[in-house]
């Protein structure tokens, strides 16, 4: 597991959980959103993602996660759907070399917000990570949190 941190903690633009089995995949990733401001943990695997959820403190402060498909030992839609069981308010996107519909449409029901086919465009990244951690954001009660 990486952790970068670039952003104050209250001046943050948001947690993302980025899963990739892919070294440099998951390095250029982090580096683009920790450059916007955004607090980026990795993790090389959906076992090592579930895991870094388990044991965290407080899980719920992942405000969106990107995940791969596939991956060794715990495939991305297996990953998935622990996410959306476990953590179903937090927003995922799904990150794919291998786009195809009957995947995109089983995903989606799972609750899947977006998918990005890599490589991923800087821009694209940046706007679709934007709308999910606002997305997430609006779904905290502030009187709750």
């Amino acid at each position: 597991m990486e952790r970068q941190t670039t952003a104050a903690a209250d001046g943050r633009q948001g947690r993302v959980l980025v899963v990739d089995d892919v070294a440099i995949v998951r390095k250029s990733i982090s580096l683009t959103l920790t450059s916007a401001g955004y607090d980026v943990v990795t993790a090389e695997d959906g076992e090592q993602a579930i895991k870094i959820l388990r044991e965290s403190e407080d899980p719920l402060t992942v405000d969106t996660i990107l995940c791969d498909l596939r991956m060794p030992t715990i495939n991305g839609a297996e990953a998935i759907t622990y996410f959306r069981r476990e953590y179903p308010s937090v927003p995922v996107v799904v990150l794919t070399a291998y786009p195809d519909v009957e995947s995109a449409v089983f995903l989606m029901r799972q609750g899947v917000l977006d998918f990005l086919v890599k490589p991923v465009l800087q821009d694209e990244l940046l706007t679709v990570v934007k709308r999910a951690v606002g997305q997430n954001a609006m779904r905290k009660d502030p009187v709750t949190s």
